[in-house]
């Protein structure tokens, strides 16, 4: 009998919206991710002492730990902390750092894990990796997917403005990442899944095309459901293909080769995701996107994130390194530096007069 359908792993809830935060402890128990309630809660120490005080009541049975940095020592020393706690379930209630040590950690001591986000900075809210400072920069670690993620807007909208700004960049980048897996389809016969492919450029494209600011519930809610598509799709995939392509190999060169210097994340992916593009010879949608980050307030060119042109170059040349064996523009064209040099003064000469 053939197979007709199959399981898309997703998480059990997804509660985006303003006064969320309120209802965790509700979610918890209703959808028996703790019918206990004993819980491992991992925060920071800076907004996440404020959240704590203001949930710890209604979270009688948690235990809270201090999320020291987003490191994989952090991580490590995370789990074994929570070990022989004997938890229902590990609670990340935080930005990016606190949620990625707090998947790590929960995959390595086997339990179930809910992300909190209290900004909208990247997709690793929901995806099955975590992305943790290591020696030899940053690495990317294969953990299960959140099963329920929470995004109170109203705490969201309290965070500074660039965290809204790099989540935008992340998703944008959907895009050109898909736009690469497709060339590596037809040039190397790279499988493609098409329901990850597609969830993933939606979810960019709905970003793109929202007409909303980053103060705006409506927009931010979109922002928010992107990022969690994203990370579906991802698992899906069973990789970070649909997430991550030239866009990203760029973005990691910069944090390799120019270390301590590096802006945020979307930041950074999302240039390269416009250059990228342009790249890829699709002038008018490079523009499109360079708009669009242009509209919320991020950067489009390198020296706005204080690179020189040279800089970036380097990095476009180095970046292809930074992922073996994944094929995308970058490894298509093999520009020399000289070349690389000119091409990105050609998109920046194209995105000069873009406003948003």
């Amino acid at each position: 009998m053939p197979v007709l359908t199959r399981l898309i792993p997703s998480p059990v809830v997804v509660d985006i919206r303003p006064g969320a935060l309120d209802d965790l402890a509700g979610v918890l128990v209703d959808q028996r991710i703790s019918p206990t309630g004993h819980i491992a809660v991992a925060v920071s120490g800076g907004s996440g002492a404020r959240l704590r005080e203001r949930l710890a009541p209604a979270l009688p049975g948690a235990d809270w730990f201090e999320v020291g940095g987003g490191t994989i020592d952090d991580a490590v020393r995370l789990a074994d902390e929570m070990k022989g706690g004997r938890y229902d379930a590990v609670v990340g209630l935080g930005g990016g750092k606190v949620i990625d040590c707090a998947k790590y950690s929960a995959a390595r001591i086997g339990l179930p894990m809910v992300a909190v986000a209290t900004n909208l900075s990247h997709d690793g809210i929901c995806s099955p990796v975590s992305i943790l400072a290591n020696d030899a920069g940053r690495g990317s670690y294969g953990v299960p997917t959140p099963v329920a993620i929470v995004a109170d807007l109203s705490v969201i909208r309290e965070a500074p403005v660039r965290f809204v700004r790099s989540g935008i960049g992340d998703a944008l980048s959907n895009i050109s990442a898909v736009a690469d897996w497709e060339l590596a389809n037809r040039v190397n016969g790279e499988r493609i899944d098409g329901i990850a492919a597609a969830m993933a450029r939606q979810a960019g494209e709905a970003v793109l095309r929202h007409p909303g600011g980053c103060g705006d519930d409506g927009f931010l809610t979109v922002l928010a459901e992107g990022l969690v598509l994203s990370g579906i799709a991802m698992s899906i995939a069973g990789h970070s293909r649909p997430s991550s392509g030239a866009c990203h190999e760029i973005s990691h060169a910069l944090d390799l080769l120019y270390a301590g210097r590096a802006a945020a994340h979307g930041e950074q992916v999302g240039i390269g995701a416009a250059f990228a593009t342009h790249l890829r010879g699709e002038a008018e949608a490079a523009r499109r996107m360079a708009g669009a980050l242009r509209r919320h307030g991020l950067p489009v060119v390198a020296e706005e994130i204080g690179f020189t042109d040279e800089e970036f170059v380097r990095a476009v040349e180095f970046a292809p390194q930074t992922r073996p064996g994944r094929y995308t523009i970058l490894e298509h064209l093999d520009l020399p530096a000289a070349r690389i040099a000119e091409r990105y003064a050609q998109y920046v000469a194209s995105v000069a007069s873009v406003t948003g």
